[in-house]
């Protein structure tokens, strides 16, 4: 359930006087993230190459959950499976925890083999009786940035098979090795302490739990555990390409041995990511105001770096957040400023963000549950014509009595609905042209939570996630 919106008077005198959810992320429903029982302790020896055994994969995943009785009734439990030997063997140690799974297995398009390995791996899942699904991307061309662009493709594809299908959780094979990867790839891009936290166990997108069981687990423990059973894998070409910045990294680790001592100071770096999470949010509840309109008022006073830093990420609906320096110059600079498609912008006695206009995305079909700029969830009565019907920025132009008192700039910046290059709503606004609109609205939505996004560390973290989680 979605909290009330709360008057709050420090925010009145910003003009501000309204407070979302200090987490503006809609959870799955039995709270976004783990009821918090984390296991006693980690494997003790991380990259171990012991296979694992179905009795210690149970024992985690009772420790990750709550979970949804193993009822063919109720949605299945979600697996991302790309037929690898990481996803593979989560899909098989899966099966012996539960039968009500769904697998969903991604061809990327980016080789020529990628469609049959794909058939394949959808056969060998079936095999394992694990129920499975074929999403094909269309849209990748390779070249600069493809690894990251893959990415979030992969993910977009992902959230939307978990929608259709009602799935609450998805299960991730990230696995130690892949820690300890991101770890040294964060260090060498000169990333703040959050992101040093590396993945989290658990974290929570807008539509769904993200749950990675395997962290403590090393990438030849689950090949041998699949080797174990009489299983083949696929394996990816690129995963040897030495132009490839992660598998530089992954050959520069194996050689100097330095996996377990980066993945041990992720555990304590993600166990003080949560502490500021718990400190942040109070914070937060004391001099920020978020809007539903996807604005965060700050008042006279602007926030340290780091916590300006998540609110610039929430504000613009990214996955990670700027620059540490960028941000610390923008903090001591008190002024008027643009950074990562967010305006920092003085108004009355305080200081709001706001997203920038041309950073924004361009025009889209409008659809019930449609997401816009990354931040907006679409709701849309279905008796709603949607013949030409679009979702874009509200742009200029709009009157003053429109708008509410609210500026031009910020007004420009809200998610509208057009019909044949026309504005037709601005439900934030309560502005309609057409009377049969007048049931829809925006859901701000970003992809990270402001606070609490994430349960790293373990198992110094449990009490801190429980503080920022309780509040």
């Amino acid at each position: 359930m979605r909290q009330k919106f709360m008057p709050d008077e420090a925010a009145a005198s910003n003009g501000c006087q309204e407070r979302l959810p200090l987490n503006p992320v809609q959870g799955s429903g039995r709270g976004s993230r783990s009821g918090g029982l984390l296991l006693a302790a980690l494997s003790d020896a991380p990259f171990s190459e012991a296979p694992v055994s179905p009795e210690f994969f149970v024992a985690r995943m009772q420790a990750l959950g709550p979970w949804l009785p193993d009822d063919p009734a109720l949605p299945p439990v979600a697996l991302a499976v790309s037929g690898g030997g990481d996803s593979l063997c989560l899909a098989w140690l899966a099966r012996h925890w539960r039968k009500n799974l769904l697998a969903f297995v991604v061809d990327h398009g980016l080789r020529a083999e990628s469609a049959q390995e794909a058939r394949l791996t959808v056969q060998r899942l079936a095999d394992m009786g694990v129920p499975a699904r074929l999403l094909t991307l269309t849209t990748l061309t390779k070249g600069p940035g493809v690894a990251e662009r893959a990415r979030q493709a992969r993910y977009a594809v992902l959230a939307q098979a978990c929608r259709e299908a009602g799935c609450l959780d998805l299960l991730l094979g990230h696995q130690a090795d892949d820690q300890a990867e991101t770890l040294q790839m964060r260090h060498q891009a000169g990333s703040g302490p959050e992101g040093l936290a590396g993945m989290a166990w658990m974290s929570a997108l807008p539509d769904v739990r993200v749950v990675r069981p395997l962290l403590d687990v090393s990438r030849q423990a689950l090949r041998n555990t699949l080797r174990g059973a009489g299983l083949a894998w696929v394996d990816d070409p690129s995963n040897q390409d030495m132009q490839a910045g992660r598998v530089r990294v992954r050959h520069s680790l194996r050689e100097q041995d330095e996996r377990e001592a980066l993945w041990r100071a992720g555990l304590q770096a993600g166990a003080a990511r949560m502490r500021r999470d718990d400190s942040r949010t109070m914070s937060f509840a004391r001099q920020g105001t978020f809007r539903p309109e996807g604005w965060v008022c700050l008042g006279p006073v602007l926030p340290e770096p780091e916590d300006l830093s998540v609110l610039i990420r929430c504000v613009g609906g990214q996955i990670y957040p700027p620059a540490p320096a960028a941000v610390r110059r923008l903090q001591a600079a008190g002024q008027e400023a643009t950074l990562a498609g967010v305006q920092l912008v003085r108004w009355r006695s305080g200081w709001v963000l706001v997203r920038e206009a041309a950073a924004m995305d361009a025009y889209g079909p409008a659809y019930a549950g449609a997401r816009w700029d990354g931040r907006f969830e679409l709701f849309l009565p279905s008796s709603v014509s949607r013949e030409s019907l679009q979702v874009g920025p509200a742009g200029f132009g709009l009157d003053r009595t429109v708008r509410g008192g609210w500026p031009a700039r910020f007004c420009a910046t809200l998610p509208a609905l057009w019909r044949h290059g026309q504005r037709v709503g601005i439900p934030h606004l309560g502005w309609w042209a057409e009377e049969a609109l007048q049931g829809a609205g925006f859901l701000f939505q970003p992809p990270v939570p402001a606070t609490g996004g994430g349960v790293y560390g373990w198992p110094e973290a449990r009490g801190a996630w429980f503080a920022a989680h309780h509040i």
